[in-house]
């Protein structure tokens, strides 16, 4: 991976370091809990999994504070967690039963949370997108010097209503954060073919938008880069992008085999730049925590992760009823 982002000298404390791998740790066992549900028919519908991008959105959640805003894609599940929800009331969602998110009508692409200032995932492909410029046009109006992050990936940069929102974010100088997660590939299309610019952190360059290139599977640079552009637009500096130059293991969605890439591809990015193992060396080398005391924060997180699972098929399913509730004609 490429990592354009300007580092400083700047090290992880013991106590950062220890909470971030405990919140990757977290997305990524739950990813996989929701992986193997799904596969015994547990989940229904879409479900697109975060593993391997776990350092993007723990990174700049760290970067942010309250009253700040995230609003994402349907690669969500990461983000709701990395946000403060709930593991059950996330895993319960999934499994379609009363006590998720959504009341289980919403599935793994749509939840929500306002105490949690996430303001959804979302299923169209870069809905995120003018969405979170209008969150960040409230803030504007309301000068209360809040910060909007809105992720989307790099097949939904190709999208038309990306740049319109580009074109009033710059236009009225508003206080948002564009966040690219780029994977490397749009569904099943590699970037190197779907993208004339493959530099998507210069999409915004002609409106006069700034931007960067990021190590999206260091957690440290995705966290000098954040800080950067939040402090940046919080003192009314306008719009910024960020691309996150990171890596998905698993296909677009469960549906997905992946067999646009070889299995040598991902290996490699899994030897090499795994952002949880490379906390786990930093952790290990800066004496912050033995192996033998992470194996211990594994064992309580995978418990964690289980009770979710349990809580959500102890959950029960919704009335009939809520068909017709929060339904506007």
């Amino acid at each position: 991976m490429i990592n354009k982002t300007k580092k400083n000298n700047r090290k992880l404390t013991k106590s950062d370091a220890i909470e971030a791998y405990k919140k990757m740790l977290l997305i990524r066992r739950f990813e996989e809990k929701a992986g193997q549900s799904y596969g015994l028919g547990q989940i229904g519908g879409f479900c697109h999994l975060y593993i391997g991008q776990e350092a993007v959105v723990v990174g700049l959640q760290m970067c942010i504070r309250d009253g700040d805003q995230v609003i994402t894609t349907y690669r969500d599940h990461g983000h709701m967690l990395a946000c403060g929800m709930s593991p059950d009331g996330v895993m319960a969602e999934l499994y379609g039963r009363t006590d998720g998110y959504s009341k289980g009508k919403g599935g793994s692409m749509h939840m929500f949370s306002k105490e949690a200032n996430f303001f959804g995932g979302h299923g169209i492909v870069g809905a995120s997108v003018p969405l979170g410029t209008g969150l960040a046009f409230s803030n504007k109006y309301k000068k209360n010097k809040a910060v909007t992050l809105t992720y989307f990936g790099d097949g939904a940069a190709n999208q038309g209503q990306v740049y319109e929102s580009f074109n009033m974010a710059k236009l009225w100088e508003l206080p948002c954060i564009y966040v690219i997660e780029n994977n490397r590939y749009a569904m099943g299309t590699s970037v190197q073919r779907s993208s004339a610019q493959k530099d998507l952190s210069q999409r915004g360059i002609s409106f006069g938008i700034e931007g960067e290139q990021v190590n999206g599977m260091d957690i440290e640079s995705v966290i000098d880069a954040g800080k950067r552009a939040v402090t940046k637009v919080r003192n009314n500096g306008g719009p910024y992008i960020l691309e996150m130059l990171t890596y998905r293991y698993r296909g677009h969605s469960m549906s997905d085999p992946a067999q646009y890439r070889t299995r040598d591809e991902v290996k490699e990015v899994r030897e090499h730049s795994d952002p949880i193992e490379s906390l786990k060396n930093l952790i290990i080398e800066n004496n912050f925590l033995t192996e033998d005391k992470l194996q211990v924060l594994n064992a309580e997180i995978k418990q964690v992760v289980d009770q979710s699972a349990q809580f959500a098929a102890d959950s029960p399913l919704p009335d009939p009823s809520e068909l017709f509730v929060d339904v506007y004609q």
